[in-house]
């Protein structure tokens, strides 16, 4: 055997002879690359936006009930811990956005080049943080 990998699909067939299984891949045989980053962030952002959906309800709720639980509500989003949730969660929405964007791209069938496979997910990585940045920015100033 020439790799130690070769070992691991070694199987042996109903009759009792040896056989090369396919290896799945994983991430001991593929190196990082920014669309293996990508798809999993994609998955993470889709878990914050619903917690933050969540957090949005919970405020609605409170703006409902009473001037209290709205302002309990307020203080916790005016906290360090809140403004690093409301942080997150607008990084999670233009993250999901920009790359929903990219694969509503793909499903067209445009952008499956490998030098425009890079690029589109580097832009969709700094699209996201300078309108994160953008919005917060601007927000801050109008309050």
């Amino acid at each position: 055997m020439k790799d130690v990998r070769d070992a691991l699909i070694v199987a042996r067939n109903t009759e009792g002879g040896l056989v090369h299984r396919p290896l799945s891949p994983h991430l001991q045989v593929y190196r990082w690359q920014i669309s293996m980053v990508l798809s999993i962030m994609h998955r993470f952002s889709g878990i914050a936006l619903s917690v933050g959906a969540l957090v949005l309800v919970w405020w609605l709720v409170a703006a409902a009930t009473s001037p209290d639980a709205f302002g309990q509500v307020q203080w916790f989003l005016g906290s360090i811990i809140g403004y690093i949730v409301l942080i997150g969660w607008t990084i999670a929405l233009f993250y999901h956005l920009f790359n929903g964007i990219r694969h509503l791209v793909w499903d067209a069938g445009y952008g499956f080049e490998k030098p425009t496979f890079h690029t589109t997910g580097w832009v969709v990585v700094v699209a996201t943080f300078a309108f994160t940045l953008l919005v917060w920015i601007v927000g801050l100033a109008v309050k």
